[in-house]
Order: structure tokens, then sequence, then C-alpha cells
């Protein structure tokens, strides 16, 4: 019996797996409407008032997303006043959902990183994950993988999607 060769294993096939760059931490997210009349209507006096007896410590050290999950027309400020009684404790605040929130955060992580390393090499973007790695984290490690790989794919080795392949110059 031939003894089994693992081909991708012994390929020059470069894996960039997106889940090893999340950033470990506990994410929340708050829905303003709470503090609204009706969950529609802000009453300056009246949300100033609950923003001064919640508790905020609660969040520390965590990611947190604010957003309002109602139709309401909220003014710019309400949300910063938000943020600003949760940055002495939150790692990172920002408006929208836990997905934007990831986002933000890929955005962050994947601007930092040496794409040189993968000169003249295939890539492939790795696919499948346990974690919540947002579609626009792919979207822009692929587009900074692009000036350095020879050619970059989609998914698993076994099955991989061709993304971009280097021009024959």
């Amino acid at each position: 019996m031939e003894e089994i060769i693992n081909k991708v294993a012994n390929s020059a096939l470069e894996v960039f797996d997106l889940e090893d760059y999340y950033p470990k931490g506990m994410r929340v997210q708050i829905d303003i409407s709470q503090w609204l009349l009706e969950g529609f209507l802000l009453k300056e006096k009246d949300f100033r008032e609950h923003l001064k007896n919640h508790d905020w410590s609660q969040y520390q050290d965590q990611y947190v997303a604010v957003n309002c999950s109602t139709d309401a027309i909220v003014p710019a400020w309400a949300l910063i006043l938000v943020s600003v009684h949760l940055a002495p404790f939150a790692k990172k605040v920002v408006n929208g959902t836990i997905e934007d929130m990831d986002a933000s955060l890929y955005e962050e992580i994947l601007s930092k990183i040496d794409y040189s390393v993968y000169q003249s090499k295939p890539v492939i973007v790795k696919g499948c994950s346990k974690k919540p790695v947002p579609m626009r984290a792919y979207i822009l490690a692929t587009n900074y993988l692009q000036p350095f790989a020879r050619s970059i794919m989609y998914g698993e080795a076994c099955s991989a999607v061709p993304l971009y392949k280097e021009s024959k110059k």
C-alpha cells in the first residue's frame, strides 16, 4: 500500500486565516431606544438623566457598538454623548452593530500587517471560521494581499475558488 502524501501541506500555498487575527474581548451592543420616549422621541433632559444614572462600569474593557433599533430620528450628539460616557470604560466604541465593531477592529489590525511575506506566493484566504469574521474583513484582506500575492483563492485548499491571478509581465 502506498503512503498517502498531503500535497496541500507540501505545497507553496500560504493560508491567510482571518480567525488568527480575531481580537479577544467581550462585545456588547447598546440600543439607545431604551432611553427614548416610547422608543422614538428624544427628550434631551430625560435622555441625559438616563445616561447619568446608567452604570457605565459594566462595559469595562469591552468592545461596545451603539445604535438605535427604532426608526427614530436621533441627533448626532446623542450617540456621541453615549460614547463620551463609555470612553473611560470601553476598549472601543463604534456606531452600529457588533458586526460593524468587528469590521472596525479588523480594519485596524489588517492595516498593520506586513504583507510582503506573501510576495509572489499563491495565497488562500481561509473561508471557514468558528468566529464571526465580517465580510468586510475578507474584502479588505484580499485588497491588502493583491499587490503581493501571485494568486489569491478563497475557501479551503480542497475546494478553493480562484479570485485573483497576477498577470504575466
